[in-house]
């Protein structure tokens, strides 16, 4: 069973590191296989909002995208078919660490001189965020979503992969495991 530590934090008030909680888990019978963080390799990615997309002066299927960053505005070359003003993306400055669409290979982002147009960064897809296999467009991120905040601290989680055993059937929800937790912490459910 898969449970997220940002869902569990909605039911107990966890003020432990994530690997201390596993092993509290696991040394009272709910063994934590492994622990899975996500987001910890978007380094310097970070919520963007469109605020511009106007057409490349020399490439018919590009576009520029105009990326509001909170304390900053970058433009870049893009050719996804889902550009649209008021999206807030996933945007990844010069230097940062994707995953290569076609490839799979990591590799550091440069900037590229696209016919003509100086790009020094990226609106990312799921799949150069290594999150699925979708590359068919960029990732749109809710409404909601704060422009200017790193990625890593909007969609980052830490998810715990147990092994519930067939006598803790209490243990078979979040709710079961929020409970199990907050006793193994000296916490109350919130």
């Amino acid at each position: 069973m898969k449970i997220s530590l940002r869902w569990l934090k909605n039911y107990v008030d966890i003020d432990i590191p994530a690997i201390a909680l596993a092993d509290k888990l696991t040394m009272a019978g709910n063994e934590v296989k492994r622990l899975q963080v996500i987001g910890s390799e978007w380094e310097n990615i970070i919520v963007g909002q469109l605020s511009e997309v106007n057409p490349h002066p020399d490439a018919d299927r590009l576009r520029l995208a105009t990326v509001d960053l909170g304390s900053e505005k970058q433009t870049v070359v893009c050719g996804a078919p889902n550009l649209n003003t008021g999206n807030k993306i996933a945007f990844a400055p010069e230097g940062s660490h994707l995953i290569d669409a076609h490839s799979g290979q990591k590799y550091r982002l440069k900037a590229a001189k696209i016919r003509g147009v100086v790009s020094r960064g990226m609106v990312c897809s799921e799949r150069e965020l290594g999150i699925s296999e979708e590359h068919e467009g960029i990732m749109v991120l809710p409404p909601e979503a704060p422009v200017g905040i790193p990625l890593s601290e909007y969609l980052g989680d830490t998810i715990l992969d147990m092994d519930i055993t067939p006598n803790r059937s209490d243990c078979l929800s979040i709710t079961g495991i929020a409970r199990e937790a907050a006793t193994l912490i000296g916490k109350s459910l919130i």
